[in-house]
This record gives structure tokens, C-alpha cells and sequence, in this order.
């Protein structure tokens, strides 16, 4: 048990429910704000893609129009796994561990797929080991990490990092992002980045239509919403009220975090 403190006022039964539609005021707010936004992200222009990818996949070798697995729209999770790293990225792992069943992306002309750069061989052998069932592709020894900003390395495409170029990143302190304090170094090179693309075909061509990066794919860590709701909340040092939860750090990057089946639970 975690040490907890700085806990919530007791109050009366009519106390809470007068709290309680304060506060759901506000969550309407949000989620009219967030229903304007996805419009939005709807309206934002594509980009052809003309670039002929490979991946290589439990079936051999498939271009990007493979992917789609005969539907219209393809959600990609680019899953940060070194060719040389024995395991995948334990964020990544920890967002991969929530996906679960896809049935309801697939009545909806949707398919959910994972990338990333390590040989076919290793991220099925991961896979097997983790008991998921999602398609993952390997990109190795291609492009595609590089020109959609899931690999950086100045050497094969330009770096962006959260849509900001290596200057902008530079004039941005203590935002704790990498570029952040100074300018791009080689240091840099090689680096993955957690990130998600969608994509839409259009009979046999293929569309960018969004991506993100950091941050913008937390909503896909299931376990966060759910934390969200919870008094504690994810226990992380930087949540507010300050004091009501012991840090356990199991944040991205926090050093307790671990692959899915290395946690005693």
C-alpha cells in the first residue's frame, strides 16, 4: 500500500451531489469542446502518399494498401522497438497491453495495426509472449519510420518533433522534451518516438490524414481514463492536489515501469 494524504473533505450526501453537478458542468463543457475539436481534426486536408512502403508481416512482404486489410481507414500505433532492444518500448507495451479486441474498429471500416522497426521475427516472438492479437508490421531497413517522424534522424528525413522543427524545439526550455534545451546533436539520431497515424484509401491510393505524437496518444493507455476518475489518479509526481499520493513511477519514462507480464500482479 502507497502512502496517501491531503484526502478529499467529508461532506454530506447533498453537499456532494451540489459538488458533483459543479463539476459536471465542466465535463460538459469538455466534451462539447472535444466534439468540436474531432470535427476538426475531420476537416484537416491529406496527403497523397506516392512513396511505395514495405513492411514485413506475418504474410511476407505487403505494401502500406496491404495494411487496410481490404477496409477504408487504417489506424497505426508506432510502437517504438529498436532493431537492437530485446523487449518493445514499456509505455508502448503498456498502451499495446489495453487494445483487446478490434471488432468494433471493424464494423466501422477500420483497422488497427502496429509498426515498428525491430525484424518481423522479434515483434511476433514479443507478441506471442505478451498474448495480443493485433497485426504488427515490421518497417525494418525502410523509410517509413524516418518520413512519418517515428524514427529521427536528420541523416535520412528532416526532424520534426511535435510538428516543431529542430530550432523550434531548441527555443522551447524545460519543456523536458528531447531538443528541448539545445540544438539537435547526433546524440539524437536513431531515436524512437511513440506516436499514431491514420490513414484513408481511396480505391488503391492511400491518404495521410492525421498524426500525433507524446502526449496526444495518452487517451490510448486505457488504464489513464479510468485512473482519471479515481481519487489517487495515476499517482504520478505532477498531479494536483500535490501530496495525495505516494509517486509510484510508473509514468513514461518513470523508472518502475515495466513490460505487461514483468508486474506482480
Amino acid at each position: 500500500m502507497s502512502k496517501i494524504g491531503n484526502l478529499p473533505e467529508v461532506v454530506s450526501p447533498e453537499e456532494w451531489f451540489a459538488a458533483r453537478r459543479e463539476l459536471l458542468a465542466k465535463e460538459k463543457e469538455l466534451t462539447r469542446a472535444r466534439d468540436r475539436l474531432n470535427a476538426d481534426r475531420r476537416r484537416l486536408p491529406m496527403v497523397w502518399i506516392d512513396k511505395k512502403y514495405l513492411f514485413e508481416g506475418p504474410e511476407g512482404t505487403v505494401g502500406l494498401l496491404d495494411l487496410f486489410e481490404g477496409r477504408q481507414q487504417l489506424v497505426m500505433h508506432h510502437f517504438m522497438f529498436d532493431p537492437d532492444w530485446g523487449t518493445g518500448c514499456t509505455s508502448c507495451s503498456s498502451a499495446a497491453d489495453g487494445i483487446g479486441k478490434l471488432r468494433q474498429l471493424q464494423v466501422r471500416n477500420t483497422t488497427l495495426v502496429a509498426v515498428s522497426r525491430a525484424p518481423y521475427a522479434k515483434l511476433a516472438a514479443y507478441r506471442d509472449r505478451m498474448v495480443w492479437s493485433f497485426p504488427w508490421y515490421s518497417s525494418y531497413g525502410g523509410d517509413f519510420n524516418y518520413d512519418f517522424q517515428a524514427t529521427l534522424d536528420d541523416r535520412i528525413a528532416p526532424v520534426l518533433l511535435q510538428f516543431r522543427t529542430e530550432a523550434e524545439m531548441a527555443d522551447i526550455a524545460g519543456s523536458g522534451a528531447p531538443l528541448s534545451d539545445g540544438p539537435w546533436t547526433e546524440d539524437w539520431r536513431g531515436m524512437d518516438m511513440p506516436g499514431i497515424s491514420a490513414f484513408l484509401r481511396v480505391d488503391d491510393e492511400v491518404f495521410h490524414t492525421y498524426a500525433t505524437y507524446g502526449r496526444g496518444i495518452e487517451d490510448f493507455h486505457n488504464g489513464y481514463r479510468y485512473l482519471d476518475l479515481t481519487v489517487l489518479g495515476r499517482q504520478e509526481e505532477w498531479e494536483e492536489p500535490a501530496g495525495r499520493a505516494e509517486p509510484l513511477g510508473l509514468q513514461v519514462g518513470g523508472p518502475n515501469m515495466r513490460v505487461p507480464d514483468e508486474y506482480d500482479v
